[in-house]
């Protein structure tokens, strides 16, 4: 039996990936932001495998402390899944501060925190797995997505760092990319800023987050089998692309990018000392 930890368990893939995990006879210590949170996940809480312990990841002191105490009381963490997240919409110009400083500290900072707890123990023990999800979001960026773009490519590139630094002590990192998916996520825990007529012409959001205006294509449940198989490939995968429709667009993204540094050579040239000088 495994133990794996995972931060917001009450919906979406963090539901999905405990009751699967259960299932197959794991351990899991799910994080829940509230109390109230409990009636969600109400068919895990008889099972003895499962804790739910009460956490917002902006606390990282909290977080640090039922790291800690997990690695304590099991001896050992082998997956880490960092999921605790959520989406904030509207223009950059429409986004209060408050806003913008409350997403970076959950799913950038919260998110950094978390893994910085669970890596002095998986180094002593000689190895685990580290699971971000992040989204195809972390590769494309759309309008009135800036802030969730920012905290989405800022994690990319904490996890692409770290996955280098700690290979050598057999501790893997993924990162997680999925498309649009029918979670809570999309439809009713998604923020909306105080939209301003001036920016009307990208407000096309709005239709992604009305269910009567067509659902997203992603299957939460298979989406969260992918994620488990993933934590048992050696080596692990440093990223994967969930969904179709995700898979198509980051590569269309990344050749228009590749395409355009590829224009610049010579400018990029123009700026180095030239031979004796």
């Amino acid at each position: 039996m495994r133990t794996w930890i995972i931060t917001g368990v009450s919906s979406g893939f963090g539901y999905e990936l405990t009751k699967q995990l259960l299932a197959k006879g794991e351990r899991v210590i799910g994080t829940i932001l509230k109390e109230s949170d409990r009636e969600k996940i109400g068919d895990f809480l008889a099972n003895n495998n499962f804790e739910a312990p009460i956490l917002d990841v902006t606390d990282i002191n909290r977080t640090k402390a039922i790291v800690d105490a997990t690695a304590k009381k099991y001896g050992r963490i082998d997956v880490a899944i960092s999921n605790a997240g959520y989406g904030l919409f509207g223009a950059a110009e429409e986004l209060s501060m408050p806003e913008a400083e409350k997403i970076i500290a959950t799913n950038l900072t919260g998110s950094i925190a978390f893994i910085k707890a669970v890596l002095p123990y998986m180094r002593e023990q000689g190895g685990g797995r580290i699971i971000q999800i992040s989204s195809y979001g972390g590769q494309v960026a759309y309008p009135s997505n800036s802030l969730y773009h920012a905290t989405k490519f800022g994690i990319e590139g904490f996890c692409e760092s770290l996955a280098q630094e700690v290979a050598k002590y057999n501790i893997g990192v993924t990162i997680v990319e999925p498309g649009g998916a029918r979670t809570e996520f999309r439809y009713s825990s998604a923020h909306v800023a105080n939209l301003m007529p001036e920016y009307e012409h990208v407000h096309d959001f709005l239709n992604m987050l009305d269910k009567s205006k067509g659902l997203a294509p992603g299957d939460p449940a298979k989406m969260a089998s992918r994620i488990i198989e993933s934590a048992n490939q050696n080596p692990a995968p440093l990223r994967i692309v969930l969904g179709s429709q995700a898979l198509k667009a980051t590569i269309e993204r990344l050749e228009e990018r590749v395409a355009d540094y590829k224009t610049q050579a010579e400018l990029a040239a123009s700026t180095d000392f030239t031979d004796g000088n």
